[in-house]
C-alpha cells in the first residue's frame, strides 16, 4: 500500500504526456495539453538533447510512438534530386530508417524550391507523407516499407501549384483524405487508408487546389454533424467526410491561390484568413430545408481590404490564427500580431513586439498551452506569451534554431525558419535546412 501513491503519481505523469502525430498536433487544433511544462526559459537557453543533420525542407516533424518523422530534399542537379522521409528515435535522435524517391521541382517557384512542405501524418503503425510534386506514400511506421503509393500528377492529372503540394493527408476513420487537385472532380480524394483504394472524390478542379490543410470540424454548437472543411481558392466548402457530398459552400475568391492558413473553428464559428483578401468569419448551424434538418453556414463578416499593405483586419499567410472566446489573434501580412473582435472583425490592437520586424511574410506559429502560447517566430526564436484583449504580454523568449531558408525578400536576418515544430512529451522538435533538434521544455 505504501507504493500506491507513487504508482498513482507515475500514472498521472505518464497520462499527461502526449505525442504530436500530425500538422498542428492531434486534431490539427494547434493546442498542446501536456502538464509539467516550464513557464519561463532559463537564462542559458534551451537544453538541446540532440542534433541530427538533415537536408532542406519546410515540412514540420511528427512525433508518435517514440519515433520522429520528417522529410527533406537533396538536390543533385538544378531543381532535380531526391526527396526523403527519415524516422528517428525520439530520445536519442538515432536514424532508424530512411526512404527516398526521385523529385523534380521544375515548374515551381524557384526561390522556395527547397524541399517538402507537408508534415507527415502518423496513424498507429502507418505513416503517410506527400512530396512537393504530389507523390503520396503510405509506409510502415516501424520499417519504412512502402505499403502503397499514389502519384497525383500521373494518376489524377493534377497540376501542382506554384509553391508545390503542401497539404498533409488527414486520417478519418478508415479514410485518408487528401487535397489532390486532380481532374474529373478529384480536387479532394478519400482513399482507403489500408489499401490506397479510392473511396470517393469531390469538387471540380476548376481552380488550383491551394495550399490549405483539410480539417474535421466535430459536432459544433448548432451544427449536428461532423464536417470536412476544404478551403480552396474559390470557396470554403463543407463535405460529409464519409461520402464526400457537399453540405454547404461559401464563395471566397482568393488572389494568387493563396488559401494557406488552416481554417480554425470555435463552437459554431469558422474562420479563414488570406494574405491578399483578408479574413472571413462564418457561423455554422442546422436549418430546416424542405422539411429536413440540413447543415448550413452564413457569413458573419469579412474584411474589406484586398491589399497586402492597406489591411483593415487580419491578412494571414503561413501563420494560422487562433480563436479564444470572442477574440481572434493572428499575424498579419507584414508581421503585425493583431487582435480582432470575433463577432465583428474589428481590430482591437496590433503589435510588432512578437516578430520584431515589419517585413513582408514575417510570421510565427501559435500553439496554445493552457492560458498562454508557445510561438516560434521565423527569426528562429521561441516565445512564451499571453494574448488577451488588453494586448500582447511577452513572458519569456529564447533562441530555438538558426533560420536558413531564403525569405524571398529583404529581411534583417537574411533567412527565415518557416517550419512548424512539434510539441511532444515535454519537448520541442524543430528543424531547418541543416538539422533537426529536440530540446526539453520540462519544468525543473
Amino acid at each position: 500500500m505504501r507504493g500506491l501513491p507513487l504508482l498513482m503519481l507515475a500514472m498521472i505523469f505518464t497520462a499527461s504526456a502526449e505525442d504530436w502525430p500530425e500538422w498542428r498536433g492531434k486534431g490539427r487544433r494547434g493546442v498542446w495539453n501536456e502538464t509539467g511544462v516550464l513557464e519561463k526559459f532559463a537564462d542559458t537557453g534551451l537544453r538541446v538533447e540532440w542534433r541530427v543533420p538533415i537536408k532542406s525542407g519546410f515540412s514540420g516533424p511528427a512525433v508518435s510512438g517514440g519515433r520522429i518523422y520528417v522529410t527533406d530534399f537533396t538536390e543533385s542537379s538544378h531543381l532535380k534530386g531526391r526527396e526523403r522521409v527519415l524516422c528517428l528515435n525520439e530520445k536519442t535522435g538515432k536514424i532508424l530508417w530512411t526512404r527516398e524517391w526521385d523529385a523534380a521541382y521544375i515548374g515551381l517557384m524557384e526561390t522556395f524550391a527547397s524541399g517538402p512542405r507537408a508534415t507527415p501524418t502518423v496513424d498507429g503503425e502507418r505513416l503517410y507523407v506527400v512530396g512537393t510534386k504530389g507523390m503520396l506514400l503510405c509506409l510502415s511506421a516501424s520499417s519504412g516499407e512502402i505499403l502503397w503509393k499514389k502519384d497525383y500528377v500521373k494518376e489524377y492529372g493534377a497540376e501542382i501549384p506554384t509553391w508545390g503540394s503542401t497539404s498533409a493527408p488527414l486520417v478519418d476513420g478508415n479514410r485518408l483524405i487528401c487535397l489532390v487537385g486532380g481532374a474529373r472532380n478529384a480536387k479532394v480524394v478519400a482513399f482507403d487508408k489500408m489499401t490506397g483504394k479510392e473511396i470517393w472524390r469531390a469538387l471540380d478542379s476548376n481552380s488550383e487546389p491551394g495550399y490549405c490543410q483539410p480539417v474535421i470540424v466535430e459536432k459544433a454548437e448548432n451544427a449536428g454533424a461532423r464536417q470536412l472543411i476544404i478551403w480552396h481558392p474559390l470557396a470554403v466548402t463543407s463535405l460529409d467526410p464519409e461520402t464526400g457530398s457537399v453540405y454547404w459552400e461559401q464563395p471566397f475568391k482568393i488572389e494568387a491561390g493563396l488559401a494557406v492558413a488552416t481554417p480554425v473553428w470555435s463552437g459554431p464559428r469558422l474562420l479563414v484568413s488570406s494574405f491578399y483578401n483578408g479574413s472571413m468569419m462564418m457561423s455554422m448551424s442546422m436549418a430546416m430545408t424542405s422539411g429536413a434538418q440540413k447543415l448550413r453556414a452564413e457569413m458573419l463578416w469579412r474584411g474589406k481590404s484586398h491589399s497586402e499593405i492597406d489591411t483593415d483586419g487580419l491578412h494571414a499567410l503561413v501563420s494560422t490564427p487562433v480563436i479564444v472566446g470572442d477574440y481572434i489573434y493572428g499575424i498579419c501580412s507584414y508581421g503585425q500580431l493583431r487582435c480582432l473582435n470575433a463577432r465583428t472583425g474589428e481590430r482591437v490592437w496590433e503589435s510588432l513586439a512578437l516578430t520584431q520586424e515589419k517585413a513582408r511574410w514575417a510570421s510565427g506559429f501559435l500553439v496554445r498551452h493552457g492560458d498562454h502560447f508557445f510561438i516560434n517566430s521565423d527569426r528562429g526564436d521561441l516565445i512564451i506569451a499571453a494574448l488577451s484583449p488588453d494586448g500582447y504580454r511577452e513572458i519569456s523568449r529564447t533562441k530555438l534554431i538558426q533560420p536558413t531558408s531564403n525569405p524571398g525578400n529583404r529581411r534583417e536576418m537574411q533567412a527565415v525558419n518557416w517550419s512548424h515544430p512539434a510539441y511532444a512529451n515535454r519537448h520541442i522538435v524543430a528543424r531547418n535546412d541543416a538539422e533537426i533538434i529536440r530540446a526539453s521544455l520540462e519544468a525543473n
